[in-house]
């Protein structure tokens, strides 16, 4: 198992050249933050979409958050990555440029003593079954390879428009009570349950839902806890900026403010 006395956990950054002031932030925190810590796990979304290395590894962008990836790894800190739902065609060749690690979701992991565990989040969205059946096809390796072979400026469209409509459905959610908002987008207490338990582990790390938040739950004489991360988002500012990360160590976990 993993282990470390410290560490700092993000997700859901979404980072494209069409939102310059998160890139900016995320290089920041790589040439600052990240330096302040053993390791660094990133769970899942760090780009807002990817349809395959040949498709972004050429352009000056991407290669650039490769390069600081990298310098982090170089300054001696630890960085792991697990796939998300919008980056789960990040193959071997960023993984080379980057120089980073990556992790199965879901991953045990062991920070100061305690036993963490870590999911994107988007697994346990079970009142979705649509949405699960979609991700399960997308996983197939034998499907991804087929993928490959789509000429890279149709991969584009296609990701863009399922981009747009996700991004369109997260605005929306930003005006309403979370309490109403469509529960097929929010985790169920079944998977939470029966993840814990499969793993073995009461300590429950996610993102995806974009709704920070600690929860004490329970389910069928189980009980848990669940941290949820913030997404980052500096350019919208009608919909209030923010980023966030974790930091464990061992005083327990604290939330790490990232605005700038």
């Amino acid at each position: 198992m993993i282990s470390y006395d410290n560490a700092l956990i993000i997700s859901d950054i979404h980072l494209t050249p069409a939102y310059p002031y998160t890139a900016k932030r995320f290089i920041e925190f790589c040439e600052n933050e990240a330096r302040t810590t053993q390791a660094i796990f990133i769970i899942g979304d760090l780009f807002e979409f990817w349809v395959g290395d040949d498709a972004h590894l050429h352009t000056p962008f991407h290669l650039d958050i490769a390069k600081h990836l990298k310098a982090v790894t170089d300054s001696g800190v630890a960085v792991y990555f697990m796939a998300g739902n919008r980056d789960f065609m990040l193959g071997e060749s960023f993984k080379q440029l980057a120089h980073w690690q990556v992790i199965p979701d879901p991953s045990l992991i062991s920070i100061a003593g305690e036993k963490w565990l870590l999911t994107h989040g988007d697994a346990l969205c079970t009142a979705d079954p649509a949405y699960q059946f979609y991700r399960n096809l997308t996983r197939l390796k034998w499907l991804q390879k087929l993928f490959m072979r789509v000429p890279i400026s149709y991969r584009k469209k296609m990701a863009e428009r399922l981009r747009r409509r996700a991004t369109i459905k997260y605005q929306r959610k930003q005006y309403f009570d979370l309490a109403q908002a469509n529960i097929k987008g929010d985790v169920t207490l079944e998977a939470c349950a029966k993840m814990t338990k499969d793993l073995g582990c009461t300590k429950l790390i996610h993102g995806h839902t974009h709704r920070p938040k600690y929860h004490k739950e329970s389910y069928d004489n189980q009980t848990w806890q669940r941290w949820v991360l913030s997404d980052w988002d500096l350019d919208h500012p009608e919909m209030l900026p923010h980023a966030s990360g974790f930091r464990i160590d061992k005083s327990g976990l604290q939330v790490v403010n990232l605005i700038a």
